[in-house]
């Protein structure tokens, strides 16, 4: 019957592990160890625990499993592995299966952390690291050559809300024998079937939409059983990225409202996108579900057309337009985490991308009015008439 469930109610049950008391609500297995019958059990456990059997946190714990395979479930992946922050799994991921000698293609438009993993770190230990233009399948076909191991990118670039084209990436990879990573953050659970698209490596941070209501980080990476347990699983469990059993237990609760959040926020981006459209104070408005967006058919045939819960905003004036801008908001409160409940807005240039040199900014587009965007559970029209009164400020 599982099999058959849609996605909200796989959301809402998947992996539900009860206890001999029933209880409605999963339990906290709020433990670091677990306790043996006897040495025999013990020793037996340690060479080959059975799928329902725990040794220690950091290798797996009831509550974390019970994530782990709901949100597997959710995404269509035939496992997972729950982390501490969404960069444990990012850096997870991606060095669990890379050793001196590999090469990975990345997108260029990335997150400043994901960034430095791939540029700082990587390259430290003898990875080579080419970066292209993410919307340019030439620049993927001319990148990825044989021998390529890993190609990386996330399907809507930070921030400038880039779309990459999961399918298309994923092809000229598999043709070159490479494995394909993807962070799938900004579509979400919600409107991007990554795995489906061709994606061997899903990677979120919890900590964003799946959380939802900024209490607690996490993340996870979702693959075939092999990857996880064989090449993700021994690594996490001995450098110590897993995931916490409360924080799990608050990552399940926030899979049950996922789907209506996500939906709602979305909604509201698509309003806020069409209301600014043309303001004086802005040079452009970005927004992945708009008509006006560059790779709109693509967000079409890749997410149903939905774009997701943020958009960026470009003051024509810079950034003490952005941050007269940013000063005069009543409601969006400064921030820079995304995925939240509360609008958060945040200026990239001096703070999630500050550290990068300002010619890698002028490539990206981050210029010194971008204004990131994202977008909460508020009432639509009284997120559009703060943004114009800031907007009007500003000018």
């Amino acid at each position: 019957m599982r099999d058959n469930w849609n996605p909200r109610t796989r959301a809402v049950h998947g992996g539900t592990r009860r206890s001999q008391y029933g209880e409605v609500s999963e339990a906290i297995f709020l433990t670091q160890g677990f306790v043996y019958d006897s040495a025999e059990a013990a020793a037996q456990r340690f060479e080959a625990a059975g799928e329902d059997e725990f040794i220690y946190a950091r290798y797996g714990n009831p509550t974390v499993a019970m994530f782990e395979e709901r949100i597997a479930m959710l995404e269509g992946a035939e496992d997972g592995f729950a982390t501490a922050s969404g960069m444990a799994a990012v850096s997870g991921a991606l060095t669990s299966m890379l050793k001196a000698g590999d090469r990975v293609v990345s997108s260029r438009a990335l997150f400043g952390s994901c960034l430095y993993v791939l540029e700082d770190i990587l390259t430290r230990y003898g990875v080579e690291v080419v970066f292209v233009d993410g919307t340019d399948l030439d620049q993927w076909r001319a990148a990825i050559t044989p021998g390529t191991t890993a190609v990386f990118f996330e399907s809507i670039s930070n921030p400038t809300l880039e779309v990459i084209d999961i399918a298309a990436v994923s092809d000229l990879a598999h043709a070159a024998g490479a494995t394909v990573l993807v962070d799938n953050v900004f579509a979400t659970p919600v409107f991007s079937n990554a795995i489906q698209q061709g994606a061997d490596v899903v990677i979120y941070s919890a900590t964003k939409h799946i959380d939802g209501q900024g209490r607690a980080l996490g993340g996870i990476i979702l693959g075939t059983r092999d990857f996880i347990r064989k090449t993700v699983e021994p690594y996490m469990k001995h450098t110590g990225g897993s995931m916490s059993p409360f924080t799990a237990w608050v990552m399940l609760k926030g899979l049950e409202t996922l789907d209506l959040r996500v939906r709602a926020q979305a909604a509201s981006a698509l309003a806020l996108a069409d209301a600014l459209q043309g303001h004086s104070a802005l040079t452009r408005v970005i927004y992945p579900g708009h008509p006006s967006h560059a790779q709109h058919a693509l967000v079409g045939a890749q997410m149903d057309g939905k774009g997701g819960t943020v958009l960026s905003i470009d003051l024509k004036d810079g950034q003490a337009a952005a941050f007269k801008f940013l000063n005069a908001l009543t409601i969006p409160v400064i921030s820079n985490n995304l995925g939240d409940a509360k609008s958060i807005l945040t200026h990239p240039a001096t703070t999630t991308h500050q550290r990068l040199p300002q010619d890698q900014k002028d490539a990206l587009g981050i210029t010194p009015g971008l204004v990131r965007m994202s977008v909460g559970l508020e009432d639509a029209s009284d997120l559009i008439a703060d943004i114009r009164q800031a907007l009007d400020q500003a000018q």
